[in-house]
């Protein structure tokens, strides 16, 4: 649970902001605030992570899913909590991939994505790394830009409220997006970066780990994605297309027949790695899976959404009718129920092998250079 956040979902009385010490607090939450369903009090309805509701938000899917995931999340807290009691034994295996598949628990999700990550051992290597890197001072221009889109970034959220308010993460947020431009200065600063480290922040609550985690992305996860030049995410986008192709090529067909180009499906999915884009809680399961197999779990998202929503692309006479459902599939209910959609990205995209799928992002890489 982000600091500040009742187990209701309200704001509580100000608390530290997320330290840069690698010894600040990850306990997270219990299984019931972290996803606990929010009440009325004549304020502002906010969810654990500090995101506010909007005022046609759907309480009673909302409440209905909760009523059997917050079992789920129990019942997945004390098998983790049996078999990874001490979480300096975590160690890359096929049982943590089956355990992150099925949801980490919010108060070892921190630490089990650095150490699935291999940010854990980063930082070991290298632990006044971020300290260094806060001292020295960023390109002025990547500064400007990264203010830019602070103000931007989450502002349904009460944790990224105005600098003024004691708990704001504004300021930890450009701490980090200024270290991660000095640490790579290939890549300066990127929008969508802002709202991967913004997630980060609230979930780990430590500029540090936040910084670890982000640089880990850039450089060993998702290498290039970041690039000025974004050739990565665009060849995602048209290897996302491919997969389309090669998985339900009916359906490939009949969008490339309205004029649908894959470069125009899905940019801010890859660039932001769904956050800001899908519920949270659903884009944090996509998380728990990202940062121990890698950017293949982001096609898998994108596919199933596909997928999911075939008849009703196929159904779709025109070009803007297409469009309007892939911007929509995002926010409808099975995008909320987390945890049967998480079942579904490795269910209804069938078999995906590396060997394949690395293959067709080469062409597809050096398709976006040529073009």
């Amino acid at each position: 649970m982000a600091s500040g956040v009742e187990s209701n979902g309200h704001r509580k009385q100000p608390s530290p902001r997320p330290s840069s010490s690698s010894s600040s607090s990850s306990s997270g939450s219990d299984t019931k605030s972290n996803s606990g369903s929010e009440k009325d009090d004549g304020e502002r309805k906010v969810d654990p992570y500090g995101f506010e509701r909007s005022n046609d938000f759907d309480f009673e899917t909302y409440e209905q899913f909760m009523s059997s995931y917050l079992s789920i999340l129990a019942r997945r807290a004390a098998r983790w909590k049996d078999t990874y009691e001490d979480k300096r034994k975590i160690s890359r295996s096929r049982k943590l991939k089956r355990f992150c598949r099925k949801g980490i628990p919010g108060d070892l999700r921190p630490d089990v994505w650095m150490l699935a990550s291999g940010a854990s051992q980063r930082l070991a290597e290298d632990p006044n790394r971020y300290k260094t890197l806060l001292s020295q001072r960023a390109d002025p221009t990547v500064t400007d830009t990264i203010l830019l889109d602070i103000h931007r970034t989450f502002p349904e959220n009460v944790y990224f409220n105005a600098l003024s308010d004691p708990q704001s993460l504004r300021k930890p947020l450009q701490n980090v997006l200024e270290a991660i431009s000095i640490s790579n200065p290939h890549v300066g600063y990127c929008q969508g970066m802002n709202f991967v480290a913004g997630l980060l922040l609230l979930v780990t609550k430590s500029e540090e780990r936040a910084f670890w985690l982000m640089d880990t992305l850039i450089r060993n996860i998702l290498p290039d994605y970041y690039a000025a030049n974004m050739i990565a995410v665009k060849a995602e986008q048209e290897l996302l297309g491919d997969i389309v192709k090669w998985k339900l090529p009916v359906l490939h067909s009949h969008l490339s027949s309205l004029g649908v180009e894959w470069g125009l499906v899905g940019a801010k999915w890859f660039i932001c790695l769904y956050a800001d884009v899908m519920p949270v809680e659903t884009v944090l399961r996509i998380w728990d899976c990202m940062f121990l197999e890698g950017s293949k779990i982001l096609l898998r998202v994108a596919l199933t959404l596909v997928t999911m929503n075939k008849d009703r692309l196929l159904a779709a006479t025109n070009f803007p009718q297409a469009m309007d459902i892939f911007r929509d599939i995002v926010h409808e209910p099975p995008s909320l129920q987390c945890h049967s959609f998480l079942q579904n990205i490795f269910s209804v995209t069938g078999s995906m092998p590396k060997s394949r799928i690395k293959t067709m992002r080469e062409k597809c890489v050096r398709d976006a250079l040529q073009s």
